[in-house]
């Protein structure tokens, strides 16, 4: 099987984030098919491995693509169309993982490299925990010294041919922020016997998304006031998000909240609940990484887009976190339309250049 044809089976039949049974199944039969060592690995996930012929077998370059869904009705229209009520590709994942699987199979044909190459098809992205805390949380590449773990996503604000490289810190990391405003609540002409609470979360809106910082990003996306004209409700709700590009950044964000909800309790009279779902590390990439990938692009006449910080998460970077690691994006085309939308449809020319700059990193890094 040809890597289009993968990804135009995958395209087919989605699943979403940990529940990728049958995609999982379709990799391991694809892989073994290929005489590819592969196993399951976190739940719905697959670890394949290779060999090379020759060197230290345990120097490795570990190679990762996402394999979930979205819960989006696809309206494409292409003949290979989602026939999974509800859930699309809608993020490009199977172009990531059929790029890989032809990666896979071309160096297994070959193993003219030095050590041992993984190959990771990971399960989970789109969703907390993140798939990728629970692959290395099985610690797959213990006794293995790992000199590189390579991800690619694809990305329609580039041209097919271009890769888009970020020298360090990459991409943001995410929390979900949720917050409960409780009091005394009643009718809203008799202001003396109540607590306002939705005039306190207004407040609480405001103080948080005054957080905002040219390298953070804290904004509100839902307020829930179930009250009516003349009602104030006992408690309101609101949940945001919460981008940074630091760790340091990160814990001064929670302690301002914090302050933020202790003066809304002081001025109102009411009870602030915060619960923030801490989320993906930040991407950073490895510095001579992604100047060695420039050149690795360049030498496969691959344009190169040098990209800024963007506000983004991925939990690619809980893997920059363990190890040297380059995460970089791949060129689809504009007419592709936007991600996570439901006529995303990422231009298949592309996956030529994703398959060669993989692969060509992966034997630079091997061969050094």
């Amino acid at each position: 099987m040809n890597s289009i044809d993968f990804r135009r089976h995958i395209h087919q039949y989605p699943e979403l984030s940990f529940g990728e049974h049958k995609t999982q199944e379709f990799i391991l039969e694809q892989l073994q098919a290929e005489g590819i060592e592969c196993r399951a690995i976190a739940g719905t996930g697959v670890l394949a491995k290779i060999e090379g012929r020759k060197g230290n077998l345990k120097r490795a370059v570990v190679l990762r693509a996402d394999i979930d869904a979205l819960p989006i009705k696809e309206l494409t229209e292409v003949e290979y169309c989602s026939r999974n009520e509800g859930v699309m590709h809608a993020c490009g994942h199977d172009m990531h993982a059929a790029m890989l699987y032809g990666v896979l199979c071309r160096l297994n044909r070959e193993r003219n490299f030095e050590g041992t190459l993984f190959g990771i098809f990971q399960p989970g992205e789109e969703l907390n925990p993140g798939g990728a805390s629970m692959i290395l949380a099985e610690r797959p590449f213990e006794g293995y010294d790992v000199a590189a773990v390579i991800g690619q996503h694809v990305d329609a604000r580039l041209d097919v041919g271009q890769v888009g490289i970020c020298p360090g810190v990459f991409m943001a990391s995410n929390d979900e922020l949720r917050f409960w405003i409780s009091g005394h609540g009643g009718h809203a002409a008799r202001r003396e016997d109540i607590n306002d609470t939705v005039t306190a979360m207004a407040d609480m809106v405001v103080r948080t998304t005054a957080l905002n910082t040219p390298n953070s990003v804290v904004s509100i996306g839902k307020v829930i006031a179930e009250g009516a004209t003349n009602v104030i409700p006992g408690e309101v709700y609101a949940e945001g998000t919460m981008r940074t590009f630091a760790s340091e950044e990160r814990e001064h964000i929670y302690t301002l909240l914090a302050a933020n909800a202790n003066a809304i309790e002081q001025k109102y009279g009411v009870k602030v609940k915060v619960d923030i779902s801490r989320g993906y590390p930040s991407v950073t990439n490895d510095v001579m990484l992604a100047y060695e990938a420039m050149i690795v692009a360049t030498d496969e006449n691959i344009t190169v887009r040098e990209m800024g910080r963007i506000p983004m998460a991925e939990d690619f970077g809980y893997y920059t976190e363990c190890y040297p690691s380059l995460f970089y994006r791949l060129g689809v085309g504009a007419a592709s339309g936007g991600s996570h939308t439901a006529t995303f449809l990422p231009d298949e020319a592309a996956m030529d250049y994703g398959e060669r700059m993989m692969l060509r990193m992966a034997l630079h890094i091997l061969n050094k």
